[in-house]
């Protein structure tokens, strides 16, 4: 089913996002500014289950639920049975990533900027079972090489795993060149879309993924605590969650147990409804708008907020790749980027402090121990990206002393 798209107003969804008027909002890739449907989703919700109880009100939303199923599969052009909610992208990802039937000998291949939390389940992996974790190497452009990848592949290769974009890079992966290198060798892909998803359009059948990580607090906008997991029906089969209860299986004799025959095998029964419910809305009102054209003002912000950053005196912008998005990561010579951060904090200005622990391999490659983070989205207006750059250049001006004040 097609949905009608508006077309995009950004008085309107400044106007609904009750938080443009506290703060300049430079941190969309930790947690977006939630527009009010998504409050009103949350709050109404939490209410009902004040004044009629928790299964109470949980029975009545059942249909509200189900249609949370059908956004996020309207999100990613699959069907609803293969999709599952799950409190937040890591545990989505984990979920799938640790059903996954690894032996001795299996190999994992991966980028440069795989997100710590990945790459820490991948390290605990091969201390369980013997597999090996294999990095693939970036290209001249800074993203994961194509190339080097396919010729990496052999009949032992388990799992592609890929972040599509990192946690510390304005930098796209070319995961839908990555998707067909794995269909064409029959390996397994599990894509981390945690970044990508909210910035750009996303159709899991042209990425050629097999599973897919997503969370809702960051460019979806979306309450914290909420995610979601995307299992091709074909692969579900193979695998079988890590941990199971009454609503990812049935207890069909003493002995036996039957997995759900859809993605909700990778869910836990008890959840928040609340939170479920402002996802929905969150992706509700994300797809009102034609996806095409707000992924372009994301990319045209944060290369309008590049231009104005690279000139200043001190700073380096460090963001890679052929494509680019909303993410945008500088270093200031003499300045730690937690004191940039705290400085623009005290003028109501948020943005991000990204350390090497968040992505080791990538980070130490480039020298880099802490950077800062700002990341852009649709309803950021210009004028905040001119504010944003004045507000950094006067602080640069009165020197690092003068953050502490």
């Amino acid at each position: 089913m097609e949905r009608q798209t508006r077309a995009f107003d950004l008085a309107q969804v400044r106007a609904e996002t009750p938080g443009c008027t506290e703060v300049l909002h430079f941190n969309n890739a930790g947690a977006a500014l939630m527009p009010q449907p998504v409050v009103e989703a949350v709050s109404a919700h939490l209410q009902r289950e004040a004044r009629h109880g928790g299964y109470e009100a949980a029975e009545e939303a059942r249909e509200a639920l189900a249609h949370v199923y059908e956004a996020v599969a309207m999100l990613l052009g699959c069907q609803p049975s293969e999709v599952a909610l799950v409190e937040n992208a890591t545990r989505a990802w984990d979920m799938a990533f640790y059903a996954i039937p690894f032996a001795p000998g299996d190999r994992i291949l991966t980028g440069m900027a795989e997100y710590a939390s990945n790459y820490l389940a991948f390290l605990q992996m091969t201390r369980r079972t013997g597999v090996r974790v294999e990095v693939i190497p970036d290209d001249e452009y800074g993203q994961i090489s194509l190339s080097a990848l396919r010729n990496a592949i052999d009949e032992h290769v388990r799992v592609i795993a890929l972040t599509h974009v990192p946690t510390n890079n304005g930098l796209v992966n070319p995961a839908a060149e990555v998707g067909r290198i794995a269909r064409e060798a029959g390996v397994l892909y599990l894509l981390d879309a945690t970044q990508s998803v909210g910035q750009m359009p996303l159709d899991v059948r042209a990425l050629g993924c097999d599973i897919l990580a997503g969370t809702g607090r960051k460019f979806l906008r979306g309450p914290r605590g909420t995610g979601f997991l995307y299992v091709r029906q074909e692969v579900l089969a193979q695998l079988e969650p890590p941990l199971i209860d009454l609503h990812a299986a049935s207890w069909t004799a003493p002995d036996q147990y039957a997995l759900r025959p859809d993605a909700r095998r990778f869910e836990c029964w008890e959840a928040s409804i609340a939170n479920r419910l402002g996802l929905g809305a969150a992706i509700d009102y994300f797809l009102q708008w034609d996806q095409q054209r707000l992924w372009r003002r994301v990319r045209d912000l944060a290369y309008l907020l590049r231009t104005r950053l690279t000139p200043l005196p001190g700073v380096i912008v460090h963001d890679r790749g052929v494509v680019q998005g909303g993410i945008v990561t500088f270093t200031v010579e003499g300045w730690e980027a937690e004191m940039i951060r705290q400085a623009l904090r005290r003028q109501h200005i948020n943005v991000s402090a990204v350390s090497q622990q968040a992505a080791l391999l990538d980070m130490q490659a480039h020298g880099l121990q802490t950077l800062v983070r700002a990341s852009v989205h649709y309803y950021n207006s210009e004028e905040e990206v001119e504010r944003f750059a004045r507000a950094l250049e006067h602080l640069l001006a009165a020197g690092p002393t003068s953050s502490l004040s």
